[in-house]
C-alpha cells in the first residue's frame, strides 16, 4: 500500500478551503480533499499527522492560515478554521474480506465498548473505546457505533450470518465512500437501500487511486 497525506483546512460554511504546503507553515487556497499538487507538504503516516488533526486556525496575512490551538474539552459547536488529514492513496485499494472481519467481532470479548473500524489498509480491527482515541485518530477509515452486548460482539455475535452479512456490506459501502471522498472516520451507512454486495466490491475493484 502506497499512501500520504496532506494537511487541509476548511472553514465553518465549507465555503473555503486551503492546503498546507512543504515548507509546513505556509498555505494555498484549494478544493477540500483535491490531488495532490507540486509544493503540498505530503506526509507519510498517521504519527505525522497527529499533531495536526483537529488544529483549530486563524487567518493570516503572511501565511494565510496560522496555528491558533486544540480546541477545548467545552468547545461543542467546533466553530471556525479546523485542519483535516487527507489520505491519498498511490497504488490500487483493496477490498476488506469479510472472513477476517468476522474473525475480529469474534475475538471481541463483550462487556468492553468495542467500536469495529477498517483501518487505512482495508483491515479490520476492534478498538476499545474506553482506552483508545477515536475522534481525530488517523488510522480509521471507516467506523462502526460502539457495542458491548454480544448480540454485537463475541462469538454469538460472529455466528449470525445474516447480521454478519449486512455488516459487512455496510463496511464495503463506507469504505468505497471513504475512496471516493479521501475523508476519514467514515460512518458506516444504513443498510437499508445500500447497493448489492457485488456492485460494491465491482466498484472498489473499479476506483482509480492517483
Amino acid at each position: 500500500m502506497k499512501l500520504c497525506f496532506t494537511i487541509d483546512a476548511l472553514s465553518a460554511a465549507g465555503d473555503d478551503a486551503w492546503r498546507l504546503l512543504e515548507d509546513g507553515e505556509s498555505w494555498r487556497p484549494s478544493v477540500f480533499a483535491e490531488d495532490l499538487r507540486k509544493g503540498d507538504a505530503m506526509l507519510e503516516g498517521p504519527e505525522q499527522v497527529k499533531s495536526w488533526a483537529g488544529l483549530r486556525l486563524r487567518k493570516d496575512k503572511e501565511r494565510l492560515l496560522a496555528p491558533k490551538g486544540k480546541p477545548g474539552m467545552f468547545d461543542f459547536l467546533m466553530r471556525g478554521i479546523f485542519a483535516h488529514a487527507i489520505p491519498h492513496r498511490l497504488s490500487p485499494a483493496p477490498i476488506p474480506e469479510q472472513t477476517q472481519m468476522i474473525e475480529a467481532v469474534r475475538q471481541a470479548k463483550p462487556g468492553t465498548p468495542w467500536l469495529a473500524y477498517l483501518d487505512l489498509a482495508g483491515h479490520f480491527r476492534m478498538l476499545d473505546s474506553s482506552r483508545e482515541r477515536i475522534i481525530g485518530n488517523p488510522n480509521i477509515a471507516v467506523r462502526g457505533e460502539i457495542a458491548s452486548a454480544s448480540d454485537y460482539t463475541g462469538p454469538e455475535a460472529a455466528d449470525q450470518d445474516i447480521a454478519m452479512e449486512t455488516l459487512y456490506r455496510q463496511f464495503l459501502a463506507g469504505w468505497l465512500e471513504h475512496l471516493e471522498t479521501r475523508r476519514l472516520a467514515i460512518f458506516i451507512p444504513d443498510a437499508e437501500k445500500l447497493p448489492a454486495e457485488a456492485d460494491l466490491t465491482r466498484k472498489i475493484g473499479d476506483w482509480q487511486h492517483e
